[in-house]
């Protein structure tokens, strides 16, 4: 089987899709005759500066000579990347085989976790006999070559169907009957999710980039998320694509301690909350933790929206478990576990004669009421009321990364508080 790779096709500001890009090479294929298996959908890095908002890399699986594999993925990034935008430089490789040697399934799984010189995955390419192209620097052979060793690196899998818009109707207003798409996302949540955000009245599944997407539905297996589209009133579509992706696994995130968090990668880490949470300007949230005598600033930003309610409700010691990508050293909260919780403070005792508080009566010499002539040796504990239970807490449905994996989606270490 050969796989036929290709990425960084579309443009953050005149739009695309290489989704779309990965249909029409399908399209083309299936139109001479040819068996096509399946189309993977690969979300890379989300922590990289130079990405589009999903960063997705495409990999079509199919009965096809690689030579002509090649000669159709050139032929659609030629007619439709937008590659008069210099931050467009897409990329395709085409490998004679489906199961990637170790070492192209190791490069995809740097390629969710880190930031990948051209210059390397050329030479990965060309050592094990796959073809390429490039167009401008060459990068998106980053994540094309990442799309070949996806299928062996990885084992979590779920589905997006993707229906896509008549090429005229492009940048124009998008029109989706909103009462349609909620009631479908109820009839099969939670098997399909992020469809819609309830609390925000969110149409999570309608972008609102200027591409060739009308609506993109996902959720744990094909039949659900084909259901789930048939059901959305809305203008016409043109066509559309069933993908197998990594979206909705956490599989951008790796566990490390904090002293070697670095910028440009995502992580979970174990820490305990080291300050009070602070909301700045703007809305967002920040909150410190702390493990082994270092520190790392975390910040819920204001488009998670009642995710930072949970992010204040936090106090100093409370045990945790954080997730998301690290830029500038700074933390993006995109989930987060309480492990325990600070149920105790220390204050100022009472006096137990008047009622007031007592005062210090000096250092080390413990606290007295000067009217009662009471004391005693020190603070005293009180119980601490808590919004807050142990257990996973994430970001809504409307603020959520497309590789995020909801908390609806298979077993965790501990309750959930799932959003919707």
């Amino acid at each position: 089987m050969t796989v036929v790779a290709l990425d960084d096709t579309d443009s953050r500001t005149a739009g695309m899709c290489t989704t779309y890009a990965a249909h029409l090479v399908a399209e083309e294929l299936r139109a001479a005759g040819v068996d096509v298996h399946r189309i993977l959908l690969v979300r890379l890095n989300p922590a990289v500066a130079y990405k589009t908002r999903g960063n997705a890399a495409l990999a079509v699986h199919a009965d096809v000579d690689p030579a002509v594999g090649l000669d159709v993925a050139s032929r659609v990034v030629e007619e439709y990347a937008e590659v008069d935008d210099e931050r467009t430089n897409p990329g395709v490789v085409v490998a004679h085989e489906a199961d990637a040697p170790p070492a192209v399934a190791a490069f995809a799984e740097r390629a969710l976790r880190e930031d990948i010189d051209p210059g390397e995955a050329e030479s990965l390419a060309a050592a094990h006999g796959y073809q390429t192209a490039g167009w401008g620097n060459g990068r998106g052979v980053v994540g094309a070559l990442a799309a070949v060793g996806a299928w062996t690196a990885f084992d979590d899998w779920t589905y997006e169907s993707i229906h896509y818009r008549p090429r005229e109707r492009w940048g124009t207003t998008r029109d989706v009957d909103a009462e349609s798409v909620f009631a479908a996302a109820d009839a099969a949540y939670p098997d399909a999710w992020d469809t819609v955000d309830r609390a925000e009245g969110d149409l999570v599944c309608v972008p609102h980039t200027p591409g060739p997407i009308l609506y993109g539905i996902r959720g744990d297996d094909p039949e659900t998320v084909q259901w789930v589209a048939d059901k959305i009133d809305s203008e016409r579509v043109h066509t559309s694509e069933l993908f197998v992706t990594n979206q909705g696994t956490d599989a951008h995130l790796a566990d490390a301690a904090l002293a070697d968090v670095q910028d440009g990668r995502a992580y979970r880490v174990d820490a305990t909350v080291a300050a009070d949470p602070e909301t700045r300007e703007g809305g967002h949230v920040f909150l410190d933790v702390e493990a082994d005598g270092d520190r790392l600033a975390c910040v819920a930003f204001e488009p998670t929206k009642r995710f930072r309610g949970h992010v204040r409700g936090l106090r100093p010691g409370d045990r945790v478990a954080v997730c998301g990508e690290v830029a500038d050293g700074t933390l993006k909260l995109e989930k987060f576990a309480v492990r325990d919780l600070v149920t105790t403070e220390r204050v100022t005792p009472t006096c137990p004669d008047c009622g007031t508080s007592m005062e210090s009566a000096g250092a080390d010499q413990g606290y007295r009421c000067r009217d009662c002539h009471t004391s005693a040796p020190g603070k005293e504990r009180r119980p601490l009321g808590r919004d807050l239970d142990r257990g996973w807490y994430e970001v809504p449905p409307c603020a959520r990364r497309h590789i995020a994996r909801p908390l609806v989606r298979g077993e965790w270490d501990a309750p959930t508080h799932p959003e919707r």
